[in-house]
């Protein structure tokens, strides 16, 4: 009989090889902008407006993403690493078959975003604005995530890996073979009561049982 970590689907993770990329030589992001095959290095990015523009086969690596405008931009076989910031507007994007490695982002917008097969790596992520994306086939391994706030989100296959999750919000929240076993840390500022659709072990069950106590109303009296 197979283990119950194993009926667990495991997200797919994004698998990519990116072709020889050009040094980005432009004046900076522009709305609806267009890069193919392009590496971002070390660039002041802050409060630049690329809304609408598409990343793919790119590489955006140690850039300043403060206050950085990318609502609705389309992120495709792209690599984000060591990218900094506060306020990095990315609400309404697609990321699709995305690596995002050694990120600090503080209060990143990905409200109405659409993940797929994304997998963050590391990093510490402040509070993340996750409300009402969708997240398909993510993957957030060896990272920190505080007070991220997933309310009304979709989430199907996904996986914490060795993270510390602190402060979550699933308030509205839908979750399907999301397994929350390998998480290092595990706490919750609300929305336990969607946790139906998780995967949890032992361990984690009586640490938040005074979440789920709450959660029902019931009093722990000794």
């Amino acid at each position: 009989m197979a283990s119950t970590r194993r009926s667990v689907p495991r997200p797919q993770l994004p698998q990519l090889s990116l072709p020889d990329l050009t040094p980005y030589a432009g004046p900076g992001l522009e709305p609806d902008g267009d890069h193919d095959t392009e590496s971002l290095t070390g660039l002041d990015l802050s409060r630049a407006d690329g809304g609408g523009s598409t990343f793919l086969d790119c590489a955006l690596r140690q850039c300043d993403l403060t206050g950085t405008r990318l609502k609705r931009a389309r992120l495709i076989d792209t690599v984000l690493e060591g990218v900094t910031g506060v306020g990095t507007d990315l609400a309404d994007a697609e990321l699709r078959d995305v690596e995002l490695t050694g990120a600090r982002l503080g209060g990143a917008q990905l409200h109405g975003a659409r993940l797929t097969r994304v997998h963050v790596r590391g990093g510490k992520l402040d509070v993340l604005n996750l409300r009402q994306a969708t997240l398909v086939d993510v993957t957030f391994e060896g990272c920190v995530l505080v007070e991220p706030d997933f309310g009304g989100a979709r989430l199907e296959r996904v996986s914490f890996r060795d993270c510390a999750l602190r402060g979550a919000d699933l308030s509205a929240a839908r979750l399907r073979d999301v397994d929350l076993r390998d998480a290092a840390e595990l706490g919750f500022a609300g929305g336990v009561d969607r946790l139906s659709g998780a995967v949890i072990g032992t361990g984690q069950l009586m640490d938040l049982a005074p979440a789920f106590a709450a959660q029902l109303g019931v009093r722990v009296l000794d």
